[in-house]
């Protein structure tokens, strides 16, 4: 089943500076697929139209031209949204709340309540390793635990497919490893991954595919088994043609 399609997608930034219109074009003829129960990565340089795709299959912002679908419903669609979890960029909480409370905020906004929503709130803490730092306010939390937390907010609904954007970016060392190893066991559990990122050893140790977006166009969909650590020479390739 493909849960995520998008067909002959266009999108153009128009921009009004100093009485001037400027155009930039994000996306052109953008044709998707995406199978259930796999973790797709959207392989390509800052600005190649990466975020862009994702805040489309959001609903988040609007084509010139052509149809996204998720589950075979055409996107913007309310009731799909429940069924999906999103990791934006750059996150932004309350830093004045505790890891818990922050997760008990948006599982009210998830609709969970009584004992579903306690559940939920321990098994996302448990599973994104952030239990023991349940009573810590956020302002006290490293760069790499803000992004464990964001993971586990976009979780906290029990989403069928996740939209992870450069779910990696401006992590150290140790926080990239750490998110490498929730994604891995989203793919173990079956779940069905989205995310966008730059970093090519990343996406070859956690992908079933990659797709490699340059300049607003898809360029090859590959699969990632068979590439044999051959997937930054591909990718220097394609972006080069």
């Amino acid at each position: 089943m493909k849960i995520v399609k998008v067909e002959n997608v266009s999108k153009v930034y128009i921009r009004k500076y100093l009485c001037k219109v400027q155009k930039k074009v994000a996306l052109k003829g953008l044709n998707l697929e995406i199978a259930e129960k796999q973790v797709f990565g959207l392989l390509g340089l800052n600005g190649s139209g990466k975020t862009t795709t994702i805040k489309l299959l959001l609903g988040l912002l609007f084509p010139n031209k052509g149809n996204l679908f998720i589950f075979d419903k055409k996107i913007p669609n309310l009731e799909i949204r429940k069924k999906i979890g999103y990791l934006p960029e750059a996150s932004y909480f309350f830093k004045y709340l505790t890891a818990k409370e922050l997760l008990f905020f948006y599982a009210e906004l998830s609709s969970l309540t009584g004992k579903e929503k306690q559940k939920r709130v321990d098994w996302v803490l448990e599973f994104v390793e952030l239990k023991e730092a349940e009573k810590v306010r956020l302002a006290d939390f490293s760069k790499g635990m803000l992004q464990r937390i964001a993971m586990a907010q976009a979780l906290l609904h029990n989403p069928e497919l996740l939209f992870l954007d450069e779910p990696t970016g401006g992590l150290d060392p140790v926080g990239i490893k750490k998110m490498r190893e929730l994604i891995l066991r989203l793919r173990d559990e079956r779940k069905t991954v989205f995310f966008s990122s730059h970093f090519i050893n990343e996406v070859e140790k956690v992908c079933n595919y990659v797709g490699i977006l340059h300049k607003g166009e898809l360029k090859k969909t590959l699969e990632v088994p068979g590439l044999n650590g051959r997937l930054e020479d591909i990718f220097i390739q394609t972006i080069s043609e």
